[in-house]
């Protein structure tokens, strides 16, 4: 600036000379004339030129850092509630111009806070920068996550959202472990799915073992009693992440990201795909997937993306290479173990001739033979009422499973389901928590299973309850109209046409017949009395 002003004072400077400042400033011409013409006159402005005096700029306060987070980022909004609150003021004040005030948003706030004042806590951490953990070794930590997939499958006839559970490996990028449910999933699926991960038996393929540690977010199916209990038999670490904080679990939250486009993007029923039209609804005539045909893609991309896919991280490696690479030993537990410290304990029972009762229900198994009188000790998934785990209870040798006695047929429970959601509708409650249908999570490609058993004396009970009420329901009361009452009686006209006059209602009885018994030829005789020897008199 001083240059241009030694310029123009010797009268040698040129339009030339201001559009190359200008460029240089990344201003425009008529902002360096006007510096010049201020320079002149203060000698601080040519040290600075374009910069406002201390204290007279217009700065982001509080009060608009509020407004702000109010209108979620609306600037137009913040100015009008601006002018508004100065015109208000006694004596009037001078509000910022909008110009201004988004020139000292700019100024005053970073990309960050702008978009977190916007769009909350999760938009202003795409601003954030992020350390990347050191690649360790394989079994040294997992991450696992649920996962809703944006996906609409053809579960009993109605449309399904499934979920997904992962169990990943953060040195190789591997998919150790997954399940399947179509509905929410719950301690269950993380069982399940724990079991695919450990498991090194085939068709789980060669990766598993225990992990050192696992980090899990704050959801109660990882916290549950059922899966603390299990993880602590096993040895096996849980750390437990802040709330709000995907960040640090990166590996299982790319791995829910990645798998849309790579894979659901391109199946029939994706909810996301963009459509026609002013309201995007699905086409009527689109078929949806099965349960099982999406589980059994699933799986094989999960065995495409262990084997063929090379991720960036792993720098031209696959998740298999990486893993075999590896040479830290493998803690691996037998599958009979894995399945006595998964299940839930249920304690102690006998062994009787009608099988083991449990929850007031009768389990047979064809390894019962012979055994009746034994103690045995019982453990179930949960949810799964249909089947249960029995181990002797003093050895803790495992005996074998045992299935529902008299389990209710297909028809039944559709039966039951029926009388139930009719009774529902009746009552004009809410029972989605108590009739929420619940299905087994799997690890392999097979039918959805529902979860629930019911017997088929329970069935049968309550059907005939649910018929007893239908029938108590449709009687009508009125169907006999009641007698009329007596002459003297002073009855409305209105209930008068409701009542029988054919047969008039006998009038009060009195202790004594005969001396109440009315005078005249239509007098009915009295009936005879006895005595105490039985004559007659």
């Amino acid at each position: 600036m001083r240059r241009l002003l030694a310029l123009r004072a010797g009268k040698e400077l040129t339009a030339g000379h201001v559009r190359v400042a200008a460029d240089a400033l990344g201003v425009s011409e008529r902002t360096v004339w006007r510096w010049l013409a201020a320079a002149e006159s203060d000698e601080t402005a040519a040290a600075s030129p374009g910069a406002r005096p201390q204290g007279t700029g217009f700065t982001i306060t509080p009060e608009v850092r509020a407004l702000l987070a109010l209108w979620k980022g609306n600037v137009r909004a913040v100015h009008r509630e601006l002018v508004l609150r100065a015109a208000r003021q006694f004596p009037p004040a001078d509000a910022p111009s909008l110009t201004t005030l988004h020139r000292a948003i700019r100024r005053d706030l970073t990309p960050g806070e702008r978009a977190g004042l916007a769009g909350g806590e999760r938009a202003a951490r795409k601003h954030d920068v992020f350390l990347a953990r050191p690649r360790g070794w394989r079994n040294q930590v997992w991450e696992s996550d649920h996962m809703q997939a944006p996906l609409l499958l053809e579960v009993d006839g109605q449309a399904r959202r499934p979920w997904i559970t992962w169990f990943t490996d953060c040195a190789t990028n591997a998919i150790t472990g997954v399940a399947v449910t179509p509905v929410h999933p719950s301690r269950e699926s993380v069982l399940a799915a724990l079991r695919s991960a450990v498991l090194r038996e085939d068709p789980y393929g060669p990766f598993g073992g225990l992990p050192q540690k696992v980090r899990v977010d704050r959801g109660k199916d990882f916290l549950s009693r059922t899966v603390t209990a299990a993880f602590d038999l096993l040895d096996v670490t849980v750390e437990d992440l802040p709330a709000y904080t995907p960040h640090l679990k990166g590996t299982v939250e790319g791995l829910n990201r990645t798998v849309e486009p790579m894979l659901l993007a391109a199946l029939p029923g994706y909810a996301r795909q963009p459509r026609p039209g002013k309201r995007s609804s699905r086409p009527a005539d689109e078929v949806l997937l099965g349960f099982e045909d999406f589980t059994a893609r699933l799986l094989a991309w999960t065995r495409w993306w262990n084997t063929e896919h090379r991720p960036a991280p792993l720098r031209g490696k696959t998740p298999l290479e990486a893993w075999q690479d590896d040479p830290t030993p493998l803690r691996d537990v037998p599958a009979t173990d894995l399945w006595t410290f998964t299940p839930e304990d249920a304690g102690t029972r006998t062994l009787t001739t009608r099988g083991i009762r449990f929850r007031r229900r009768d389990y047979v198994g064809p390894w019962m033979t012979g055994q009746a009188g034994i103690h045995v000790r019982v453990r179930f998934m949960p949810h799964h009422d249909h089947r249960i785990e029995v181990y002797h209870a003093a050895t803790g040798r495992y005996l074998g499973p045992a299935d529902l006695a008299d389990q209710a047929t297909d028809e039944q429970i559709s039966a039951v389901r029926r009388a139930r959601a009719a009774r529902s509708r009746r009552l004009k409650k809410d029972l989605e928590a108590s009739q929420r249908e619940r299905y087994a999570a799997v690890t392999q490609a097979e039918p959805p299973r529902r979860l629930g058993a019911l017997t088929g004396a329970q069935a049968d009970a309550e059907l005939a309850q649910s018929a007893g009420t239908a029938l108590s329901q449709l009687a009508l009361p009125d169907v006999i109209p009641p007698a009329a009452p007596p002459a003297d009686w002073r009855t409305p006209a209105s209930l008068v046409a409701l009542t029988t006059p054919s047969r008039p209602a006998p009038p009060p009885a009195s202790r004594d017949v005969t001396a109440t018994a009315p005078e005249g030829p239509d007098r009915r005789a009295a009936p005879p009395t006895t005595d105490e020897d039985g004559d007659a008199s």
